[in-house]
């Protein structure tokens, strides 16, 4: 099989879509041999890329497009849809929401990660631009042979959000790597880290207010990310509160970086009000962090009984959550351990199986 993957969206900067894109690329030439395999970035593509394990053993088309501007989707529906065609490929998939919606003799697979951006439209800029990436989704979800998603609840939003018929659409929960070390025991103050974009469906005031109400713990709570709007509502409720000395705002950060973060948090809180997935929930429980989630979709889905749910509405139900997890010694290790056991159902292996069975139905159609 002849397979292109879509990648012209990867930037340093791409979150959970760009985990999704580093580790599927490997994962399905390992659960493939023989795989031929072309990948398709923008001149903006991260280094890190090309310098991988895996990278010498696909090939690279690299356009000279820039993600941040109109040429990104010009070389999406002119370019790359003839680059494939010329180099026989079966399979064209984009990874992240859309992608060419004609590639002549070749079928086309999309993933639609979530619809959270059409659900929480204030925090996509201009309605112009949702209008937009809602035209081109719509039109990349109608005209692919096959539709991923990520899981059951992105499922069911994505076939009653856009009508789409649901036979068309594959579910295939991602993946997360386990590290090669046995997980840090951690012994130092109490920390809450969240790992989350700085959007406001992310609910990350609840927390700020948490750390506030929550004065015999005293925590310090960590929020890593690239710096938003948001991120100045969120230090002035720190500073209106009184807590902004507790409260860390580190920009985007590196994997080793992300891995320290991990390895110091007392306990991994996700406050959000919606979720395509919750991938930094199983990365928390690979690494034996104990985990609170709010119980919205997908958080339950993906966390199963190996997490403490709370109504992210209701602060109270969001400060007493973290109050027991930094109180009760017992509960940590509990959570710890399912979460561990947990992790280990969702293998990047897995992901890649099921998405080379929706590569050969979109085939066969």
């Amino acid at each position: 099989m002849r397979v292109g993957l879509n990648l012209m969206f990867l930037v340093d900067e791409a979150g959970g879509a760009g985990r999704y894109a580093s580790e599927l690329a490997p994962a399905l030439l390992e659960a493939q041999p023989g795989l031929l395999l072309t990948v398709f970035v923008n001149r903006d593509a991260p280094a890190s890329l090309s310098e991988a394990s895996w990278a010498g053993d696909v090939e690279w088309v690299r356009l000279p497009t820039r993600f941040s501007n109109r040429t990104h989707l010009a070389g999406q529906v002119t370019a790359l849809p003839a680059i494939a065609a010329r180099r026989r490929l079966d399979v064209v998939h984009s990874l992240a929401n859309g992608g060419p919606p004609v590639t002549p003799r070749v079928k086309r697979v999309v993933t639609l990660l979530d619809l959270i951006w059409l659900h929480q439209q204030e925090a996509w800029g201009s309605r112009a631009a949702v209008r937009t990436m809602a035209a081109l989704t719509r039109v990349s979800a109608r005209t692919a042979h096959r539709v991923i998603t990520i899981s059951h609840a992105a499922r069911n939003d994505l076939v009653r959000s856009f009508g789409l018929d649901a036979a068309k659409v594959d579910v295939t929960p991602l993946g997360v790597r386990l590290p090669d070390a046995a997980p840090r025991r951690h012994n130092g103050p109490p920390t809450v880290l969240c790992v989350a974009q700085k959007r406001p469906y992310k609910n990350l005031s609840a927390l700020v207010r948490a750390v506030a109400e929550l004065h015999d713990e005293r925590p310090t709570l960590v929020l890593p990310g690239a710096p938003t709007a948001y991120e100045r509502d969120l230090r002035a409720l720190a500073d209106e509160l009184g807590v902004a000395d507790r409260i860390r705002f580190p920009a985007w950060v590196s994997d080793e970086d992300l891995e320290a973060l991990y390895a110091n948090a007392t306990c991994f809180v996700l406050p959000s009000f919606i979720e395509g997935f919750g991938l930094p929930v199983l990365e928390a429980m690979a690494r034996g962090v104990p985990v609170a989630c709010s119980e919205r979709p997908a958080l339950p889905e993906v966390a199963g009984d190996a997490a403490l749910f709370f109504d992210p509405t209701d602060q109270s139900a969001v400060t007493g959550a973290i109050r027991r997890l930094l109180g009760d010694d017992r509960l940590r290790e509990e959570l710890s351990a399912k979460g561990l056991e947990r992790a280990r159902q969702f293998s990047w292996r897995r992901t890649a199986e099921e998405t080379l069975a929706s590569y050969r139905r979109a085939v066969a159609e």
